[in-house]
């Protein structure tokens, strides 16, 4: 049986992140479908990173991106554990900036300890906060503190416009899949 809930957040994620690329300005280097050229390389074992050739970026198959994305991004980030909606938000802010980033912002938002691992005082806490103030409004915040974060990066005048369409759309489709 599928995970839907992986499956329509990766569905999203993708959506934002495109086929393959290599803008100069970007730290990322050669990236496909949001895995960049080092992801690839730890993740298959290469090393250094730089042996792997790009061409191999190129070639990544969306099943084996869907593998990268569960165990890096979706696992690292407890996403399973989060109300739809969340979820995606947490998970797309982890692909383009980081587990431990995106699951420090949101510690931060619930008031528990921001040690980027999300475990069951910080899942009680985002309970508790979406009960009281409602899980739409914790998408809100986490979103706009997202946005905030990202305007704040020295690479924002380069690709400040997609970020922040990026951010307006998994706002927009987290908010669709609360049931609140």
């Amino acid at each position: 049986m599928a995970d839907t809930r992986f499956d329509d957040c990766l569905a999203a994620v993708l959506k934002q992140e495109g086929g393959y690329s290599d803008h100069p300005a970007d730290p990322g280097g050669a990236t496909n479908m949001g895995i960049t050229r080092r992801t690839l390389a730890d993740w298959r074992g290469v090393s250094p990173w730089q042996s792997l050739d790009p061409a191999e970026v190129k070639a990544l198959t969306r099943e084996e991106a869907a593998g990268i994305y569960r165990a890096r991004y979706w696992e690292a980030v407890a996403a399973d554990h989060l109300p739809a909606g969340l979820d995606l938000a947490v998970f797309d802010f982890a692909v383009n900036s980081g587990p431990v980033r995106a699951v420090r912002t949101l510690q931060e938002l619930v008031g528990t300890d921001p040690d980027g691992i999300l475990g069951p005082r910080t899942l009680a806490a985002i309970e508790e906060r979406a009960r009281r103030g409602g899980l739409r409004l914790l998408i809100e915040v986490y979103c706009d503190r997202r946005r905030a974060f990202l305007q704040a990066l020295a690479t924002f005048p380069v690709f400040g416009r997609g970020w922040t369409n990026r951010v307006a759309t998994i706002r927009a489709t987290a908010l669709g899949a609360v049931s609140e």
